[in-house]
Parts: structure tokens; sequence; C-alpha cells
């Protein structure tokens, strides 16, 4: 980047977007943001953010753009619908998605935004919302190799480490891949805790063995303490976990790979959301199980939020 100091605009403060917006502000820039919302910004514009009323209004005050959204309709709508992003951010400026989004849209998109002039970088995150929180989530970057390095100062403030993934649509290809194992992961670790509290053991003491294992995971340190003190609050809804899950089937079909596991993951994540709704955490998936068994997975000791 150059000596200009960039204003920045973020559009979409939910669950992951409000902290990566709250760790821009940290990092001392001039951030205008907005969301369907206003509730949702509370905390940014006590921090100093300022607030727009619009996805246009926040692009014609920045020189680089943020989304995060949860869907690729919200994406196009917030970012090239009449009131988006590209109607008010100027020719030369970036638009960088911290989306999850679906990879033929990204491409599809940047075109669109070139048009306009506008650049294109995409920087999904992974690692967890109390990762994010804490500026420590970990960044995907594809596109352009030399607009990365420009910007790569400003995606080092909302997290780390920052990985370069190659030419736009590598990033939603590998951050697909790492959700999956995330979800096929945590089905698993809902088996494991069952069968340890069927087979009489203490759970507390068989979440730190598994802890201290061969068997051992992040989404056992992470969403298996959720389970354990029943919140299942990962920040993190069904609707999210199956769109990403039939995205990651969609590769499996396009790349001519059978993905036997994350196929089955993916129907057992569409029953719980038709079982415990769209907004329910995605960590409730294991609720199939505690149900179906009427067993629930409760242990002492679990702090309500991951630190």
């Amino acid at each position: 980047m150059s000596n200009h100091t960039p204003a920045i605009g973020y559009v979409g403060l939910g669950n992951l977007g409000a902290h990566l917006a709250a760790s821009l502000v940290r990092a001392g820039h001039r951030v205008t943001v907005t969301d369907l919302h206003r509730q949702a910004a509370a905390g940014l514009l006590a921090a100093g953010a300022e607030w727009a009323g619009t996805a246009r209004e926040v692009a014609a005050a920045s020189d680089v753009v943020f989304t995060c959204l949860p869907s690729p309709a919200a994406v196009d709508r917030v970012v090239a619908g009449p009131d988006g992003v590209l109607t008010g951010l100027r020719a030369g400026g970036t638009w960088i998605d911290n989306s999850t989004n679906d990879r033929s849209e990204t491409l599809r998109l940047a075109q669109v935004a070139e048009a306009a002039g506008v650049r294109t970088l995409e920087a999904p995150v992974t690692g967890g919302v109390h990762k994010a929180a804490a500026g420590e989530i970990t960044v995907l970057v594809g596109g352009d190799e030399a607009l990365y390095d420009e910007h790569r100062q400003l995606l080092e403030a909302i997290g780390s480490p920052v990985l370069y993934m190659g030419p736009l649509g590598s990033a939603a290809v590998i951050k697909v891949i790492t959700n999956m194992l995330a979800f096929i992961n945590l089905v698993s670790v809902g088996e494991a805790l069952m069968l340890a509290k069927r087979g009489g053991l203490d759970l507390a003491k068989a979440f730190e063995a598994i802890a201290h294992s061969s068997g051992n995971s992040f989404v056992h340190e992470t969403e298996g303490q959720v389970i354990l003190n029943g919140s299942y609050n990962i920040g993190f809804t069904m609707d999210l976990a199956c769109k990403d899950l039939g995205f990651a089937t969609q590769f499996g079909r396009e790349f001519g790979v059978p993905l036997d596991l994350a196929g089955l993951t993916e129907q057992t994540f569409i029953r719980a959301r038709a079982q415990y709704g769209g907004s329910a955490w995605s960590s409730q998936v294991v609720k199939l199980l505690e149900d179906a068994l009427g067993t629930d997975l409760r242990a002492p000791g679990f702090p309500e939020v991951l630190q």
C-alpha cells in the first residue's frame, strides 16, 4: 500500500463480520460500517467507527470495502445491487470479500467489479468466531498477487496467519475444504462423547483424555466444550453449515472426487436443520444423537464462551 492510509468500509456485521471490523478499528483505521440492523454496529460505533445507511454510502466514503455476508444472494445484492458497493466505490478502489461464497459467484462478481474499475480479493476466514474476536483468525486470500501484496498489511489487521492461496477462486476452494473437515469432525466428536457417556465415563475426564490423544482435534477442543456446557454456541448457524457442505459436495461433483463422508455429513446436517431450525447453532447437529438416545452430553466446568 502507498503511504496514503486508506479509508475502510465494512458491510455485514454478523457473528463474524463485527469482530473483523472491530480488528480494523483497533488497528487505527478509519472504518465506516453498515448492516441491516443498526444495533449490530453499537460496539463498533462506540469504538470510533462511523455509520452509513447503505452499502453505497459506505463505499462512497471508502477506498477499500470489506464484506462478510451469509449467502451468495446476499453478496450479489450488497455488491452489485442498485444501492450496492459498486455504485459507490471509486474506480481504482478494492472490494475484499470475507464471506464464504460460491467460487463461480466470486469470479462472476469480480468481472462485474472490473467493469466498474474496482479490484477484487477474496479473503474468507477460518478458525472460529472466538479467534476472530481475538484478531487471531486465519485469513485465506485469493486474487492477483500484486493486489494481495498491496493490501497485505490491511489483511494482517484482521487475522493471523494471512495465507495467499493463488488466483481468485483458490481461497473459496480451500475454505470449503477446511469447513468440510470441521463438520465431518464435529459429527464424529458427538459420536465419541456419546460412546464415553454411555460407557459410563466421566465426560470431563473423557474430554481431557481425547485432548491428549491421537484423536484430538481443533474441533474437539473448541466445539467439544460448547457441547459439554450445553450452549452449543459456536457462533455459526445450521444454515451456514448446510450452505458450506453444499459447496463441498458441489466441488466433489465438479472435480470428480467421491466424497463419501462429506455426503453423509451433509445429509446429517440437513436433518438437524429440519429438526432444530436454520438459525440453530451448527454444533446442535450432535443433539440428533442426544435426542435419539435420550442421553445428554453435559459436563460441569466448561465455559459458556470460548476464550
